[in-house]
């Protein structure tokens, strides 16, 4: 009986734990809730009928990705929101269906890569997340050396190939603080920190990533 009244008792603790983790996990699995008229009225564009099967497919690959994927939920829920902002700006039905798409491309990485030897860094202006975003990837690919791949986010009505500027360099085993990317020949100055990246620059036309990053673990 006393054994009996244990596996009862451990299996409600574990129903308890179970329960807590899906509604925690479902509170970053966040769906486009158009069907709440306040949302609908903030996002129209996004809401619009047209759009309704890509919004599901959307939310499913949401709810997969918070799921599976071995990226910090904390990054998923802050990149929605900053891809809800950088939607918002969309002066067109064309503009939208490519940010849901890119949403959806993003989405896949986080579900499909192994994201435990990498770091996550979000730029952040005044304590606040950076209005124009700016997200870097931290890859560590050896014990001395690093790959570093970024993107800062532009106006979404521009053509496809200036949405974005892109980042990608790699660390040296004699220059570890110090990057140059190989896209726009920019040279940054890199400052690890306790949960945060601090990048400098003193070249012009380079200052889009310079800043201080927030660490997502």
């Amino acid at each position: 009986m006393l054994l009996k009244n244990v596996s009862n008792q451990i299996k409600t603790v574990i129903s308890v734990l179970f329960i807590s983790y899906i509604g925690t996990t479902l509170s970053y699995a966040k769906p486009l809730q158009c069907e709440q008229s306040d949302f609908k009225k903030n996002y129209a564009k996004l809401c619009r009928d047209e759009f309704k099967s890509i919004r599901t497919e959307l939310d499913d690959m949401s709810l997969t990705a918070t799921l599976v994927t071995d990226a910090p939920l904390r990054l998923l829920d802050d990149t929605h929101q900053l891809w809800l902002s950088y939607v918002q700006q969309c002066r067109s039905t064309h503009c939208v269906k490519q940010q849901l798409e890119r949403r959806q491309e993003d989405l896949n990485v986080y579900t499909s890569m192994n994201q435990t030897l990498t770091q996550h860094y979000l730029k952040y202006e005044a304590g606040q997340l950076a209005k124009q975003p700016v997200h870097l990837r931290i890859h560590q690919l050896t014990k001395d050396r690093i790959k570093v791949e970024g993107i800062a986010y532009r106006n979404p009505n521009n053509g496809i190939k200036s949405q974005v500027i892109p980042l990608l360099a790699y660390t040296t085993p004699n220059k570890k603080n110090e990057i140059l990317d190989n896209e726009n020949d920019c040279k940054y100055q890199l400052s690890f920190q306790t949960a945060v990246l601090v990048v400098n620059t003193k070249q012009q036309g380079c200052e889009r990533f310079k800043g201080i990053y927030r660490l997502y673990d």
